[in-house]
């Protein structure tokens, strides 16, 4: 593609002399300009995409993949076998959840009470994946776990009491009041996740039908699949089997979450594309001036028989390996910052005495990071293409250029 030649003379335009120091600076700019806007490019997508990742895993760890709710018809056993019997490979269990208020130490909080059996194979998982204080064999009736954040916030400890006010209301002689219950706090869970930390209270399945006065044929039915992302696919099946029942999946309960990361991941790749864009201005400053001071050098090698398109290639090449080896370098400067960017982040809070990513505005305990190939592909692409085009627009300039003139007025 490029002569012996061509090479040399490229080589050489990338070691100005002396006189020619403002070039040097600027081809220092450009280098430096497009290194530094591929490494935050990198950064802020590895950032991204860790974050929905993360998010993802939360989510699916947290909560059941579908959820089968009554919806003023009764989930009758012979509905459940038919669903293990056409779908081998699902884990189903019984649940039953609403809105309530927990009061303690004169304290209130709105809450979600959620009833579940401690023997299924999920809750066991769930349970013993998360707590931190207590044992699920104290899980029974009139006993509580409650999340980290909530404990902290209200002040309380494994073997607290506190009372809980649901949603429903029952008649009384003083008039309809809130159904409300005492139980004692037998543990203690913490996920990571503080929404959920500090808003969800478990009981067992029985409490929390007699707390909302419901009955067995109100629980709803909650599905764990082995691909959580095939879960609009079993939806769509499931559906089929019976109209009657309302059925959702976690993407339903996050549609709206997942899209503004998206759109907000896109945006952030358009904008931070522009970092690359005006750096690469400098290559074209830097080679229009080096072509301006190389004239009577390109007359020279065009009286000596060099082509038009040997010359041009040989200021291409000068533009395009700087916006290469800067491309690799901001590769290189963003997975090196993307790897230890919870190091940086921890260091730079100790010194600037500031929370960096704070916990319980953006959900995650430490902030997520997670390198994809396909981004930094896409990004090393860009990156040459910018810097290919920026290269070739001054490169253009010499084939109007005549070696008479040039030479004449040298």
């Amino acid at each position: 593609m490029f002569t012996n030649a061509e090479k040399l003379i490229s080589f050489r335009n990338l070691r100005p002399k002396k006189k020619e120091g403002f070039l040097k600076i600027i081809s220092i700019f450009s280098f430096l300009g497009i290194m530094l806007g591929v490494a935050i490019l990198i950064i802020v997508m590895s950032i991204m995409n860790g974050f929905k990742t993360d998010l993802t895993n939360k989510i699916l760890g947290l909560n059941p993949h579908i959820v089968i709710q009554p919806n003023s018809f009764q989930i009758n056993d012979e509905y459940i076998k038919n669903l293990k019997k056409k779908f081998k490979e699902i884990s189903i269990s019984k649940s039953f959840f609403g809105e309530g208020i927990v009061i303690s130490n004169d304290n209130a909080k709105g809450i979600i009470i959620k009833g579940v059996d401690k023997s299924e194979k999920n809750i066991f998982k769930f349970f013993d994946k998360f707590i931190s204080t207590g044992d699920l064999e104290n899980f029974g009736p009139n006993k509580a776990f409650i999340g980290s954040e909530m404990a902290y916030n209200l002040n309380l400890k494994k073997g607290d009491m506190l009372s809980l006010m649901s949603s429903a209301f029952i008649s009384t002689p003083l008039g309809s009041l809130p159904k409300q219950g005492k139980f004692e706090v037998a543990g203690i869970f913490n996920t990571g996740f503080m929404e959920y930390d500090q808003n969800i209270v478990f009981l067992s399945i029985n409490d929390a039908l007699s707390i909302f006065d419901k009955e067995k044929k109100d629980e709803n039915i909650e599905i764990y699949l082995q691909d959580p992302l095939k879960a609009n696919f079993y939806k769509e099946k499931i559906q089929k089997i019976n109209q009657n029942y309302f059925i959702y999946t976690w993407s339903d309960l996050n549609k709206s979450l997942f899209s503004a990361l998206k759109v907000e991941r896109n945006v952030m790749f358009i904008i931070l594309s522009l970092i690359v864009i005006v750096a690469a201005f400098n290559i074209i400053s830097g080679l229009t001036i080096l072509i301006k001071n190389k004239t009577k050098e390109i007359a020279i090698l065009k009286t000596l028989g060099l082509s038009n398109k040997s010359i041009k290639k040989t200021f291409f090449l000068t533009g395009f390996t700087i916006g290469f080896f800067s491309t690799i370098s901001g590769i290189f400067l963003g997975i090196l910052f993307s790897l230890n960017i919870e190091k940086i982040r921890l260091f730079l809070s100790s010194v600037f005495n500031f929370e960096i990513f704070p916990p319980e505005i953006y959900i995650l305990e430490k902030l997520p990071s997670e390198i994809n190939l396909i981004s930094i592909f896409i990004v090393f692409i860009l990156s040459l293409l910018i810097s290919a085009i920026a290269s070739y627009l001054p490169a253009m300039r010499i084939s109007k250029m005549s070696a008479f003139r040039a030479l004449r007025y040298e």
